[in-house]
């Protein structure tokens, strides 16, 4: 059995962090399903750079939009919903199986309103109107300004994936808006069954200090941070104001680890999946690192739920000199900047391609 099967058994889901019409024309992403146990998809700005600029899939479709009047940011998010809309169908059936906890591919709103809670909302639900999609997410970030727009969301039915998270502090934040949204929906009449994922990025931390750290210390945060954004996942759980909401149909916002490709070219590639392993959560990875779990990884027990030892060793980063709730909202604040960059180099790489075509 594929150690990718073994994770899914202990109820995990793994999600491919990559799209491109090459991956859905070549029936790699169908592969990836039947052969990898790849129950769903997340996409981001980079993803559809790399997508766009690197293939000539594309072309005649923007020549067709071109003509359409289409440029820019809109002719973008057809081409982005095309991709992401056959993925869907493919990965409908597990949606349904599943009673909708799984098979669900995710849409980034554009990352230049990451500060802009009332456009971010706007954006959303255009967004999800537009897709028409059951089982597809619309990513917002979980900064100060994307809180009030998550729980908005939720409360007008759009499923959410709340992107940017990298503590257990952020994730408790992003899980109140959840839940403010569903509690609004109760109060409203509605059925409060709007899923939503909570993605916690990884590998940042330890590329963040990978030079500052003494060999002890190496590639233990990430890990770490995690355990304790486990914990705090399972804490939420046994609240009763979430079993007050579960009791009246909610599901739960299932916590995703996200960024787990490893960084340091000194460690194992699978190091992340396999130290994450974990029910009722998500891992969403990159192609390289899928197929490099498929061919080597291990599942050696799933994470605790008291987190284990992220605190002994959390202490000693503090011990260290570092500040971890200050390095949280740094690498949150850097991920928004970096999203923004790519965002504005995807528009440029559209514009330079149009530009060819036109």
């Amino acid at each position: 059995m594929k150690a990718t099967q073994k994770l899914h058994d202990t109820g995990q889901s793994l999600w491919i962090d990559d799209i491109t019409r090459d991956m859905l024309d070549s029936g790699t992403l169908a592969k990836y399903i039947s052969e990898l146990s790849v129950t769903g998809l997340t996409s981001n700005p980079t993803i559809f750079d790399r997508a766009v600029t690197k293939s000539d899939k594309y072309d005649d479709e923007i020549r067709r939009l071109l003509k359409g009047g289409l440029k820019g940011e809109p002719l973008f998010f057809e081409l982005a919903l095309q991709d992401l809309s056959r993925a869907a169908d493919l990965f409908l059936p597990v949606h349904q199986q599943t009673a909708t906890v799984d098979g669900w591919v995710s849409l980034e709103v554009s990352p230049l309103l990451a500060y802009d809670t009332d456009a971010t909302i706007a954006e959303a639900k255009r967004l999800y109107k537009k897709a028409d999609k059951p089982n597809l997410f619309i990513k917002i970030p979980g900064t100060k300004e994307g809180l009030p727009a998550i729980e908005e969301a939720i409360f007008s039915g759009v499923t959410v994936n709340v992107t940017l998270l990298f503590s257990a502090a952020q994730y408790t934040a992003a899980a109140d808006a959840y839940m403010k949204g569903l509690e609004r929906r109760v109060e409203a009449g509605l059925s409060p069954d709007v899923r939503s994922v909570a993605s916690v990025f990884i590998s940042r931390w330890d590329k963040a200090v990978m030079d500052k750290v003494p060999d002890a210390l190496r590639d233990k945060l990430g890990i770490a941070v995690g355990k304790e954004c486990y914990k705090a996942y399972r804490d939420v759980l046994n609240t009763d104001r979430w079993q007050r909401l579960e009791s009246l149909g909610a599901r739960p916002q299932r916590l995703l680890f996200a960024s787990t490709s490893t960084k340091d070219p000194k460690a194992p590639d699978t190091m992340y999946v396999q130290a994450f392993a974990a029910p009722n959560t998500v891992n969403t990875m990159p192609d390289e690192t899928l197929l490099a779990f498929g061919d080597h990884g291990t599942v050696e027990g799933v994470l605790s739920p008291d987190g284990g030892d992220y605190a002994a060793v959390l202490a000693e980063y503090e011990k260290a000199g570092f500040d971890v709730a200050a390095l949280a909202q740094k690498l949150q604040d850097d991920g928004a900047k970096s999203f923004v960059q790519s965002w504005q180099d995807l528009l440029k790489a559209i514009e330079t391609k149009c530009l060819a075509l036109a």
